[in-house]
């Protein structure tokens, strides 16, 4: 129990500030939605799935703020936390946290943006980081729920950061293969302008991945450990306005309207992307040959 302005605090003195840290950063977030909202409706003509998929994500991530923010307010009040608030908050960051591992694969892998559908190596990609990254959040909602003097506490706490570190790992390859093709593309094709645009782009949104798994795992870890205990919210505080800060750039560089360069350019050359479908739906065992075509081979075996 602490005291601060005049009033019984019953979070730690590193917790304090993280109610009105959450909270602060949901009415943001939910600012934000709004305006991808407005943006949207705006630019419908250019509209792919995935900027509904965007969208769905921070109206997740605003009510996963909202509901940490109001399970810690309760406590610092009652100090006993509000099972409906605890509960809504591991519901959302669980779907949350499947979602935008999800976006992240979706746009580095180009779809719906430069290809309709994925590839066999983007789907491999979904069907291990996906099932990992849910296994992820179990591991974080046992470890949050749990005391750290339990055995069991460090247990799941370490399976909670190898897991999340094999998925921010993972969701890096589909954005490498598409800068690959895209580095082909740009010496063999004759729109050799296009694919340095969309390999300029990529290139940037790989650089941003990065930086946003490097400062999230391991800035993050390291103002946990340096920071006083009483500045512990700090490293939340960071975390979290680096996610949106995140957000904002990706959405700003995938943004729906006819001003975007990445749209603009895809418009342009919708053909030019390899596909990499399965060619098993659309080739047959048998190579197909025409009546016109066989006659012709026999009678030039015959010659």
């Amino acid at each position: 129990m602490n005291r601060y302005s005049d009033k019984l605090n019953y979070l730690s003195a590193g917790d304090i500030f993280l109610p009105p840290v959450y909270f602060t950063m949901s009415v943001l977030c939910f600012l934000s939605a709004g305006l991808w909202l407005y943006y949207i409706v705006t630019h419908n003509e250019n509209i792919f799935k995935i900027h509904y998929i965007m969208l769905a994500l921070i109206i997740l991530k605003t009510m996963t703020l909202f509901f940490h923010a109001m399970d810690y307010h309760f406590i610092a009040i009652d100090g006993s936390p509000v099972e409906t608030f605890a509960i809504l908050f591991y519901i959302t960051y669980l779907i949350k946290g499947a979602l935008l591992f999800m976006t992240i694969t979706l746009i580095g892998s180009g779809w719906a943006f430069i290809k309709p559908v994925l590839s066999k190596k983007d789907k491999k990609v979904f069907i291990i980081v996906i099932p990992l990254q849910v296994f992820a959040n179990i591991a974080y909602i046992i470890t949050d729920t749990s005391e750290e003097g339990k055995a069991d506490y460090f247990i799941w706490k370490s399976i909670f950061l190898l897991v999340d570190v094999l998925c921010c790992g993972a969701i890096l390859y589909p954005v490498i293969w598409s800068i690959r093709h895209l580095q082909d593309a740009s010496h063999s094709s004759g729109k050799a302008a296009i694919s340095l645009a969309k390999l300029k782009l990529f290139r940037r949104f790989y650089i941003m991945v990065v930086c946003y798994i490097y400062i999230t795992r391991i800035i993050v870890y390291m103002l946990k450990v340096m920071v006083p205990f009483n500045y512990t919210w700090i490293d939340d505080f960071f975390f979290e306005i680096s996610t949106y800060l995140f957000f904002v750039f990706t959405a700003y560089s995938f943004r729906p309207g006819s001003d975007n360069p990445y749209l603009h350019v895809s418009l342009e050359d919708d053909d030019e992307y390899d596909y990499d479908v399965d060619l098993d739906y659309i080739v047959s065992e048998k190579p197909l040959i025409t009546p016109e075509k066989r006659d012709w081979s026999e009678l030039t075996q015959r010659t």
